[in-house]
């Protein structure tokens, strides 16, 4: 079958997003948040696609059956009204019982949420029903689906934002990052699994045309995998990864569920794309190799450590820092805490600086993301081998203000890939970082300069908003508005943090500040 034009292809995403996005309204009004709905929507996305495979001549005898006929998508389509409702939940508890496997992932504690059977035949036979979910590829029907994630992504209340990353940002890290067939790939807070999609796109994209079969396959075969701490968040992902053509449904899955920093990594990976849940987590233990245990009620013993802290992003940027292999590099998103906090946020950089190469860093603007009040940037290192004599690794930081005079609202003015052009053009992706170039946001500080600066402090400033000394270039009222909030809700997460090491508590809406984790 001949594929759809880039234009073709982006209509028929676009009709089959608001097809199914018109019918989460309705269920919405059944009682259904945008997340369950979409929860929903995979659990039959999965069956119906099962269905397709095992009825398609060309797909290989042995690889049809997935689904026993039990409890596959024609036993459930033969049914209406309340039996329809009754063999759904038998289908949705007998699936979660395949542990290790995608089909396992992905049913995994599943429910049905919806009540009213009529809404759900409506769903089997219409939206499902109706539409060939393989026959026009992967990258159509998983695009709609990522699609509706990030529709679902604005549904602030059930905050289904906290698993966002926006597209753009997470293609400009991929961009600069080049992953390649001989990469493996990971992310150990993967949300909606985003940036591990959009790392096999890249892959797909620039070097498919040239790998041997068995290459190709491998690529869905282990080379690429994530971790989430959410149920149903990481049933997500493995739906977004198998819509995207990455795995099988009955082989392993690739996408693990639980606390990422409970333990010491089991496998290396020589690309690690990240955007970590932001926000102090409350009750737990991390006792580091300098014998000190910040004590809370969850133990997290990692020998790993070199700082103790129960600050939760200065954890996975140890975490992650053990998670690559020698000379493996990673991109980081992390909130700006990560960059002058005293005590065991100096001894991490130190580390940082000394035992990696931490060669650039990307100042976010505020606005991109569904959680307000988030300050962050984009770390970029490389794991090297220790050098003689002690010497530390990172000579040059290179660091783009991408924040200064740059303003982006979620709905009026969002983010687009094309916003975050010159920054990677001023990387230089691919070539010697000795070739970069000086600019009016892109500047290089020598170790020295950093290792000097009080508690190693790399939150480094030079520009100034025009803005905000010109009247005749102020900003609308809406923006100034959101930047007041923004602001504020920075403020108020940090004086929670300092209320939390004095002993204080904290209410639930400042304990966890999640920006999100790649959809």
């Amino acid at each position: 079958m001949t594929p759809a034009s880039p234009a073709l292809a982006h209509a028929q995403t676009n009709t089959l997003v608001a097809k199914l996005w018109n019918y989460c309204n309705v269920l919405r009004d059944n009682g259904l948040s945008t997340i369950e709905y979409v929860e929903q929507l995979s659990y039959l996305l999965f069956l119906k696609m099962a269905d397709e495979i095992a009825s398609d001549p060309f797909t290989e005898a042995e690889a049809r059956t997935v689904v026993p006929t039990k409890y596959d998508w024609q036993s459930l389509a033969s049914k209406k009204g309340i039996e329809l409702e009754i063999h759904y939940r038998e289908i949705l508890a007998a699936l979660g019982k395949s542990p290790g496997t995608t089909l396992g992932r992905i049913f995994a504690k599943a429910q049905n949420r919806i009540t009213e059977p009529a809404l759900l035949e409506k769903l089997v036979v219409e939206l499902i029903g109706k539409e060939d979910w393989t026959i026009q590829g992967t990258d159509l029907k998983g695009d709609a689906y990522e699609g509706l994630l990030a529709k679902g992504a604005e549904d602030t209340k059930t905050g289904a934002g906290q698993y966002f990353t926006p597209r753009a940002l997470i293609d400009a890290m991929v961009d600069v990052m080049q992953p390649g067939p001989k990469d493996t790939i990971t992310d150990p807070a993967c949300g909606t699994a985003g940036f591990l999609i959009a790392a096999h796109s890249y892959i797909r994209k620039h070097h498919m045309q040239n790998l041997a079969r068995e290459d190709r396959l491998a690529l869905g075969d282990g080379k690429i995998w994530g971790n989430e701490l959410v149920t149903g968040t990481a049933r997500l992902a493995a739906m977004n990864m198998l819509l995207h053509g990455i795995g099988d449904a009955d082989g392993k899955s690739l996408i693990t569920e639980g606390d990422a920093l409970a333990e010491q990594p089991k496998q290396h990976a020589s690309l690690v794309l990240a955007n970590p849940p932001f926000g102090k987590k409350s009750a737990i233990t991390v006792v580091g190799t300098d014998g000190k245990a910040d004590k809370q009620d969850i133990s997290y013993d990692r020998s790993d450590f070199r700082a103790t802290t129960t600050n939760k992003q200065l954890n996975f940027l140890q975490h992650i820092m053990s998670l690559m292999e020698m000379n493996g590099r990673a991109a980081v998103v992390l909130p700006d805490n990560v960059l002058f906090e005293g005590g065991p946020g100096e001894r991490v950089r130190r580390r940082l600086l000394e035992e990696f190469d931490l060669h650039t860093i990307l100042r976010l603007p505020t606005g991109i993301f569904y959680a307000g009040g988030v300050k962050a940037n984009v770390l970029f290192f490389e794991k090297k081998p220790p050098r003689s004599g002690g010497a530390h690794n990172t000579s040059k930081l290179w660091v783009y203000d991408f924040r200064t005079a740059k303003h982006f609202t979620l709905k009026q003015h969002p983010l687009t890939r094309a916003a975050l052009e010159e920054f990677v053009e001023a990387y230089l992706p691919g070539k010697a970082r000795n070739e970069r170039v000086e600019t009016e946001r892109f500047k290089c500080f020598e170790y020295d300069e950093l290792i000097a600066r009080d508690k190693v402090n790399l939150d480094i400033t030079w520009m100034k908003d025009p803005a905000l000394d010109d009247a005749d270039s102020l900003l609308p009222p809406e923006v100034i508005a959101q930047e007041i909030v923004e602001d504020l809700q920075a403020a108020l997460s940090e004086f929670a943090a300092i209320a939390e090491a004095l002993g204080g508590e904290i209410s639930a809406d400042t304990d966890e500040i999640q920006p999100g984790e790649g959809v």
